[in-house]
């Protein structure tokens, strides 16, 4: 690995940073959408198919965000070992609870 391909831990590579961007913007026009939909009184389960289609692309957003954290963040700090090796594990094991959750 290059040092201009070195990652911060703790922070979003910008390689992959447009990416999620993008699917962020997208995701507001769905919000937006789904706003216009229920001012419109539209068919319920129009909206309920809309609703999941914008909590899947929130997944989407959330599980390539878990897999860059730990395939950075909690392999450099188990790398290291110690307490923060411990504590960046326990922050990913807390993510996947709350995804796996919702």
């Amino acid at each position: 690995m290059s040092a201009s391909d070195e990652i911060e831990p703790g922070y979003v590579h910008h390689q992959h940073r447009d990416a999620y961007l993008k699917r962020l913007r997208r995701i507001e026009g769905q919000a937006r959408g789904l706003q216009r939909m229920v001012e419109e009184e539209q068919y319920c389960i129009d909206i309920l198919t809309q609703i999941s289609a914008m909590t899947k692309a929130l997944q989407s957003v959330a599980l390539g965000l878990l897999d860059e954290h730990l395939a950075h963040c909690v392999v450099e700090a188990a790398k290291t070992g110690g307490p923060e090796g411990e504590e960046k594990l326990k922050e990913a094991a807390d993510a996947i609870a709350r995804l796996v959750r919702s």
